[in-house]
């Protein structure tokens, strides 16, 4: 991904400052990471750990995601979400944890976002690439960043 990361930010801190409506900025998030690194898919989760779910807000890309709503003990978004950490695979096929929503996805990326305390996800990033070990660390850093960006609109 050769990104301006600080364009980037600014981009997502005004649509983050300037949002009225939460599912049209996440959108925009959504669209602008998914172009910004040419990538095939990207979704926004929202997670409630009361109804133990995952489920999908927005998204960009060829199709809706293949689980919009599935348990949050599932799939690499449940290692993010009980690591309160990325999870960054640069071969699904090898790795059983992987959900699969696209027969062609060679790498994924799930990035959490934390509540303001940084003590609980509330959200995640998800990003998919045909390309396998698409997400190099200076990929990671740049999403990670962003997550901290777009926390607001998960205040709920």
């Amino acid at each position: 991904m050769r990104v301006d990361r600080d364009m980037l930010m600014r981009d997502f801190g005004v649509l983050v400052s300037t949002a009225r409506d939460r599912v049209a900025a996440l959108q925009s998030v959504a669209e602008l990471l998914r172009s910004s690194g040419r990538y095939r898919w990207v979704g926004l989760y929202d997670v409630d750990r009361p109804e133990g779910t995952v489920t999908n807000i927005v998204w960009s890309g060829p199709g809706a995601p293949e689980y919009p709503t599935f348990p949050i003990t599932k799939g690499l978004t449940g290692s993010a979400i009980s690591t309160r950490k990325t999870v960054n695979v640069g071969d699904v096929t090898a790795d059983p944890r992987y959900l699969t929503a696209f027969g062609t996805t060679r790498s994924e990326i799930i990035v959490p976002v934390l509540d303001q305390a940084g003590e609980s996800v509330v959200g995640t990033i998800d990003v998919e690439s045909e390309k396998p070990n698409a997400f190099p660390e200076e990929v990671q850093t740049i999403l990670e960043a962003c997550s901290k960006v777009i926390r607001p609109l998960w205040r709920r």
